[in-house]
């Protein structure tokens, strides 16, 4: 049997990502899958860049998610295609901010990281990219139309596909195709303020997934990112501290 970890979206709270880390390393996984969004909206993003570094170092496969598009380049049409009138002032000024804070080889890391990365183990194809197969912007909203949703998973041969995006943990198992969306280790939007990230477990043909939750300092990092004193700050504190997206 092999074991994956997969966490994503941790937004630069590196409180949430180390205890993340410690979690990970109890459940002992053969490969560990980090599917993006690492530095914008939190506190601490070189910190955070330097923690999944050294997760990259240990075996790590790490992707691109839309956010840190970005941060390194600004280029918001890109990172946020859906809004038609181009990126609110909060957000720039988030990824403004975090730029900032990342030095020369930190933002040049971020920029060479790939949109996508693969794997076999026991002979099944895994996928881990940050939305969906060949997309770092069209997710898996649970509120997706199914006919859509089976667009985007026929998009890879991967038997599972690894992703974050929404912040909403959950795994969805077709049979021939399994989602699994660890949420986020940092910035989780389904109501519960800790960290949440996802197991896979792959025994031959069989595979499962579950969803863990990891408990940090919520509040803790929600008042640093208050005192921050950005556009947005007020909402993106509340929403560390609640679990749910304020706006």
């Amino acid at each position: 049997m092999s074991r994956i970890a997969v966490l994503s979206d941790v937004h630069g709270n590196a409180v949430a990502l180390e205890a993340v880390r410690r979690a990970v390393t109890a459940a002992a996984p053969d490969a560990v899958l980090v599917a993006g969004d690492l530095v914008m909206n939190g506190p601490d993003p070189a910190a955070t860049v330097d923690a999944v570094r050294e997760l990259e170092a240990a075996g790590a496969l790490v992707v691109q998610g839309n956010t840190d598009i970005a941060v390194a380049d600004f280029d918001y049409a890109a990172a946020f295609p859906w809004f038609s009138d181009g990126a609110p002032d909060a957000f720039r000024r988030a990824a403004e901010w975090a730029h900032d804070a990342l030095d020369d080889g930190q933002l040049e890391w971020l920029r060479r990281l790939p949109a996508e990365r693969r794997l076999w183990l026991d002979d099944t194809l895994v996928l881990l990219t940050h939305a969906s197969p060949g997309s770092q912007t069209a997710g898996f909203d649970p509120a997706l139309d199914a006919s859509v949703v089976l667009e985007r998973v026929s998009g890879t041969d991967a038997r599972v596909i690894c992703c974050g995006h929404t912040h909403l943990p959950e795994v969805r198992d077709f049979g021939w195709k399994m989602i699994v969306n660890d949420g986020s280790a940092g910035y989780v939007f389904d109501g519960e303020p800790t960290a949440s990230w996802a197991v896979v477990d792959i025994a031959g043909a069989n595979v499962t997934a579950e969803i863990k939750r990891t408990s940090f300092d919520a509040l803790t990092v929600a008042n640093a990112i208050s005192s921050r004193g950005l556009p947005g700050d007020v909402y993106r504190a509340a929403t560390v501290r609640t679990g749910k997206p304020v706006r």
